[in-house]
């Protein structure tokens, strides 16, 4: 079990590095005057651009990762 006193001590590095292999954050994006759907890893870097949330939907499933909608 992690203490709070670890949780506390955590560096930005592991921060940012929780839920890359896992999580996937979709946000709505504006490319070229068009609306597209981003899809980005945990630590902010961008994986995928699609043309709609169903797509990046299935594209994240599709490599097992969990999509999570960034407002």
């Amino acid at each position: 079990m992690v203490s709070l006193e670890q949780i506390r001590k955590i560096s930005t590095e592991d921060l940012l590095s929780l839920g890359v292999k896992d999580v996937a954050y979709l946000k709505e994006i504006e490319v070229d005057g068009s609306s597209a759907v981003g899809i980005f890893a945990a630590n902010g870097q961008q994986l995928a651009l699609l043309p709609d949330r169903n797509a990046a939907i299935a594209a994240a499933v599709e490599n097992g990762l969990a999509p999570v909608t960034l407002h």
